[in-house]
């Protein structure tokens, strides 16, 4: 069996700098076109300034013939300010600003801590230029369950958020919980969408402590029980435009994520159309695939869809063990498994 899709697109990817970067992204441009990239480096990446030397970076560690895109994006924070949100449409490079509650994930402690305060101009500049907010949506106060940190974000920022701002495009991104599914879609549609991860469609959190503690299964949000699982695939394999890819894969050196204190983050770009693949096929969905995975984002961003084509053969292939790199080594998802579908360029 093959199928014949347009090229696919990755709307939430994390490519590090350094060492890591020219060890992970040809993986990315082997097969998506474009991807929105994660700002959260070391320093954060809070100025179209900055945006654009980090995408000259990036485009200096591809492979001499790809033609991989990176969409650039801005850390929030507390101080941005709001002529930045000019700067960067003006750019044509910066495609979204990412809003990391502060303390919610990696390198998030320069992230928000008063969005409907101090963010609020930067929030109505955003309204102003058409610009999305793209949301990791986890409350991070410590008295809430780790578990509920998403169903309470929804509740006491998302929600209100909207109310506030009809007219801001907001993604939702690696959304894992079935009160996120009906959240999206309870909202205007072309407005409020959702970035679905390959791991939150085949894992449950039971892939973390299964056969002893898997920190390679760690990420966050954080995988959560089976009857959220089903509800994201049920979503993803509806037709429905609001959701589509983001693979939200995280690379970490090896001995940063087998360790006492281990980092949260999935490498899944060798694997993910692979994973997004299997889904769709086991609901009876491969119709469907090519919407989510290549049409919905540009779509929602308004941006045109890709020209390409991309080939998905039936052919089991197995997942490296590791990426080895110049001062370590990084251990993908299902690393040394066999998986079913093989994409190719056209």
């Amino acid at each position: 069996m093959e199928l014949s899709i347009t090229q696919p697109d990755d709307w939430h990817l994390h490519l590090r700098d350094g060492d890591v970067l020219k060890a992970v992204v040809s993986h990315s441009a082997h097969h998506f076109g474009r991807a929105i990239v994660m700002p959260n480096l070391k320093p954060p990446i809070t100025t179209t300034a900055a945006a654009v030397a980090y995408r000259e970076t990036i485009l200096k560690s591809l492979p001499a013939d790809s033609d991989f895109n990176p969409l650039m994006t801005l850390y929030l924070t507390d101080t941005t300010n709001p002529i930045e949100i000019k700067l960067a449409r003006e750019s044509q490079v910066v495609f979204g600003v990412k809003l990391y509650p502060a303390g919610a994930t990696t390198n998030s402690q320069d992230g928000v801590t008063d969005l409907f305060g101090k963010c609020l101009p930067v929030l109505q500049e955003m309204v102003k230029h058409n610009m999305p907010l793209l949301v990791h949506g986890e409350v991070t106060s410590p008295e809430v369950d780790m578990f509920d940190r998403e169903k309470v974000f929804i509740e006491t920022i998302l929600s209100p958020l909207v109310q506030k701002f009809p007219r801001l495009k907001v993604v939702m991104e690696h959304v894992t919980t079935m009160d996120a599914v009906k959240f999206v879609e309870s909202c205007t549609e072309g407005f409020v969408a959702a970035t679905v991860t390959p791991q939150h469609l085949v894992l449950n959190r039971n892939s973390l402590f299964q056969g002893g503690l898997q920190p390679h299964n760690y990420c966050l949000p954080v995988l959560k029980r089976e009857i959220h699982r089903e509800a994201l695939v049920s979503a993803v394999t509806s037709g429905s435009k609001r959701f589509f890819l983001g693979t939200d894969s995280a690379p970490h050196d090896r001995r940063r994520k087998e360790c006492s204190c281990g980092c949260a983050g999935i490498y899944n770009a060798p694997v993910a159309l692979s994973l997004y693949a299997k889904v769709f096929e086991k609901e009876n969905a491969l119709d469907k695939l090519e919407a989510f995975t290549s049409f919905n984002g540009p779509d929602f961003y308004g941006l045109p869809r890709n020209n390409l084509k991309i080939k998905l053969s039936k052919t089991p292939w197995k997942v490296p063990e590791s990426f080895t790199y110049a001062s370590g080594d990084i251990i993908p998802m299902f690393a040394g498994e066999m998986l079913d579908w093989l994409p190719t360029p056209l």
